[in-house]
């Protein structure tokens, strides 16, 4: 019997999920037992890890026993957050093996109570203007420490055709930069969305005052983000008489980092951060992240906004194409309710101020690649269980395609259907609604191939229907609803197979209940 007796950090159980399925497909071809014990142990035992203490956990080589721990992993699915990073192919037993060990290196660890101030270099604070009718704080900014240089700045934004005007200034400013910004001024009330010239004008002024309050030479470093409601027109007297005070109130501390995720809420339920640290060259480094969504979710890059920042100094370009990467693996996986916002916006800002630096084609590239988008993966499934009116999170998995866009189309897909997220509320395993998602995607598979599961009961293999118990798939969505929020056991799990092919990928929902109804028929009123 094999044994790892290194306990993976967080990031490594996480990354080493999709290497499962790998042993898993080696073990049904008989081959390397050991390899397969190694690679269940590791994972398992990183899992467990994150419930608190635990213990070495060993599996016999048998492919039950690979069953057994595919079931753990899918209950404990919500706690695995980068499962997009590995490429689920068949390879030989020692190749398969080369790669678990070089994954169990690379590691990072989740920061307690983190968020964007986490990563050094950034000042972050939130506060009232008076912008909401609730008078909640509703504006924010964020700040590149002033004895540093610029940050290296990457920006994602939405492809909707109908754009705020904050979108398309902040292709220009990125552009004129060279993706580099010192400061990114938010607001949330108004999405300054269809508002014409003058609404172009308000973010021009936006941009300008903090220029002029941060004594800033080159206008082109600051970065504006609105959010709310479309087609009005931000309350300018109370937001400009606030951003001195704003600016003024910037710091490095925890409390400045929540109060700035707070600040850029709309309807959602709960702020959403997160932060993860590694080593790089024997420094700290770290990623930090926050965004804001709840509904009017499905981004073409949601109304949703993310902000990441890290400490690593890296070249512009080289940050843009890692941001990018991540989006295409979490933010443009969510969909609440098919509508896509006319405000969607990622950036990612950084600093240098770790005192490492990465190269494109190194490990540490690689790592903290791997970061980026452990970081928004995580803020994109917060976005989805905040989904308004939602009790559960979605997350649906598909295998066997010929391509990972394939399987992330068909993800996607399954998880905004309507019918399907209305089932879900009902606690009504209909899976015959999630075929047919998957079968309108628009990706050619082989219908007698196709197989499905919810959690750890499997509905339809091979094509044909399988004598599953209703009551007790029923339960298992019962019983996501009643777990704690955004605990991780409020996530119904699908698997889709439709193939032997090497392409994978993951989407996030949630399901459809009444209360978005109401939400969305009284939002205005």
């Amino acid at each position: 019997m094999t044994r790892i007796d290194q306990k993976p950090e967080v990031g490594t159980a996480r990354l080493l999920t999709r290497q499962l399925q790998v042993c898993e497909r080696n073990c049904d071809k008989g081959a390397g037992g050991a390899l397969v014990e190694a690679a269940m142990t590791m994972v398992c035992f990183g899992l467990s890890g994150l419930a608190g203490d635990a213990h070495l956990l060993q599996f016999t080589a048998s492919a039950k026993a690979v069953d057994r721990a595919c079931v753990n992993v899918a209950r404990s699915r919500a706690c695995v957050r980068s499962r997009a990073l590995w490429k689920t192919v068949p390879c030989s037993a020692e190749r398969a093996r080369t790669r678990v060990i070089s994954m169990a290196e690379t590691r990072f660890t989740k920061i307690e109570n983190g968020g964007v101030t986490s990563a050094r270099g950034f000042l972050c604070a939130g506060m009232c203007a008076g912008l909401k009718p609730s008078k909640k704080d509703d504006v924010a900014i964020i700040l590149v420490d002033p004895s540093l240089p610029p940050a290296a700045a990457a920006g994602v934004f939405t492809q909707s055709v109908v754009r705020a005007a904050p979108v398309d200034i902040d292709r220009e400013q990125l552009v004129k930069s060279k993706n580099r910004a010192r400061a990114v001024v938010i607001n949330s009330g108004q999405a300054n969305a269809a508002t014409g010239d003058k609404g172009w004008q308000d973010a021009l002024e936006t941009i300008a005052t903090v220029v002029k309050i941060l004594g800033e030479q080159d206008s082109s470093l600051v970065l504006v983000s609105s959010t709310g409601v479309i087609g009005r027109r931000i309350k300018m007297p109370e937001l400009l008489a606030a951003l001195p005070a704003l600016v003024s109130a910037a710091d490095t501390s925890t409390e400045a980092g929540l109060r700035t995720a707070r600040a850029i809420m709309t309807t959602d339920l709960v702020p959403k951060a997160i932060a993860f640290e590694t080593t790089v060259d024997g420094k700290r480094v770290v990623v930090g992240g926050m965004a804001k969504g709840s509904g009017m979710i499905h981004p073409n890059m949601a109304t949703m906004l993310s902000y990441i920042t890290c400490d690593v100094a890296v070249d512009g370009d080289a940050w843009q194409g890692m941001v990018a990467r991540a989006a295409s693996k979490s933010f443009n996986q969510i969909t609440v309710d098919g509508d896509t916002s006319t405000n969607d916006t990622l950036i990612g800002l950084a600093s240098g101020a770790s005192g490492a630096s990465i190269q494109p084609g190194t490990p540490e590239f690689e790592t903290i690649e791997a970061m980026v988008t452990e970081c928004c993966q995580y803020l994109s499934m917060s976005i989805a269980r905040d989904g308004e009116g939602a009790t559960v999170l979605l997350e649906v998995f598909v295998e066997g395609a010929e391509s990972d866009a394939d399987a992330r189309k068909i993800a996607k897909t399954v998880c905004g259907s309507h019918l399907f997220k209305a089932a879900v509320f009902g606690r009504d395993p209909n899976w015959g609604r999630i075929a047919g998602a998957a079968g309108r995607a628009g990706v050619n598979f082989d219908q007698t191939k196709l197989e499905i599961s919810i959690g750890p009961y499997a509905l339809l293999v091979n094509g044909q229907p399988t004598d599953f118990v209703a009551k007790d798939v029923s339960q298992y969505m019962a019983d996501a609803a009643k777990a704690e929020y955004l605990s991780g056991n409020d996530t119904v799990a699908i698997r889709i197979k439709v193939g032997s092919g090497p392409g994978s990928g993951y989407a996030w929902g949630c399901d459809l209940s009444y209360d978005y109804v109401k939400i969305n028929a009284e939002y205005t009123t």
